[in-house]
């Protein structure tokens, strides 16, 4: 009995299967069934935990009971998570609350796709202190989830000389390589040349994780730096109090009489004739 071949698979159609069919076959994308919100009588499942149009928390109520309230305030009930048991459910306006998950939605793919633009300046010769600048804005996009394009100018015979330009962007990616990585090399553009970075999301956690950690670490030398000076501060009073002065004691006013000429010192000059003279009139 010899080798027999496999009878070709015949569809419903009459037509014979061939191997072009077969891989087409093997290769169909099969789409996942689309996820659609409930709402009003969609909802089969009751009883379930109800948030009033105020936000407020009614507790778990029975489905029809929940429909009769969304009704009676002209609004929809609509089931906002599915996945708890009961499973959530809020009086809304449900065309309104589309709306603001669509309008979400378009905010956040336009923020994911922005792309920042940083200038260095009108010319190559711009100056360490500005591009530093430019770096540290670049780092705050990218750390923001932003992509940065960075564009250098070039002027008159500058042209003559792009390695300044090239070698200066290739140098701020460097300096900005624990954040981004080049989604897109130097690409000239009239006058200017100009590089795309994007942020790299491993590198920007463990960057943010550091960052954490340096500001925890800087409130921990304040607290402690705080207290210390409260420790000098306060020995510092004690100092004060021990060095205070003892209290004085009040000499008795000296008694009314003749004035003691002999306390004061004379400056002027000695003249014995005037000294006898004064003597014999009882001046002294």
């Amino acid at each position: 009995m010899g080798h027999q071949m496999p009878r070709p698979v015949r569809p419903r159609s009459g037509r014979v299967e061939g191997d072009h069919d077969i891989a087409r076959r093997r290769f169909l994308r099969v789409q996942a069934p689309v996820q659609r919100t409930r709402i009003n009588h969609t909802i089969r499942i009751s009883p379930i935990r109800l948030i009033d149009a105020e936000g407020q928390q009614v507790g778990v109520v029975d489905t029809p009971d929940a429909m009769r309230m969304a009704q009676d305030a002209g609004l929809d009930l609509v089931e906002i998570n599915p996945e708890t048991r009961p499973p959530i459910c809020k009086i809304m306006d449900y065309g309104k609350y589309k709306y603001e998950l669509s309008k979400r939605d378009t905010k956040q793919t336009n923020k994911s796709n922005e792309i920042k633009e940083i200038r260095l300046g009108r010319s190559v010769k711009i100056g360490v202190h500005d591009v530093q600048i430019r770096v540290d804005q670049a780092r705050r996009f990218l750390i923001a989830g932003h992509k940065v394009q960075l564009t250098q100018r070039f002027r008159g015979r500058e042209m003559m000389h792009k390695e300044l330009g090239l070698e200066r962007l290739y140098q701020i990616c460097e300096d900005l390589g624990d954040v981004a990585k080049v989604e897109m090399a130097p690409r000239w553009l009239g006058r200017q040349a100009s590089i795309v970075l994007a942020p790299d999301k491993a590198k920007v956690e463990a960057f943010k994780r550091e960052k954490a950690k340096d500001e925890e670490d800087l409130e921990k030398l304040e607290a402690e730096v705080a207290a210390q000076n409260a420790a000098i501060a306060e020995a510092e009073g004690d100092d004060d109090d021990d060095d205070a002065p003892s209290q004085i004691k009040q000499q008795p006013p000296a008694k009314k009489g003749r004035k003691d000429n002999t306390s004061k010192k004379d400056d002027r000059i000695v003249d014995p004739v005037q000294d006898e003279i004064a003597d014999l009139l009882g001046e002294v």
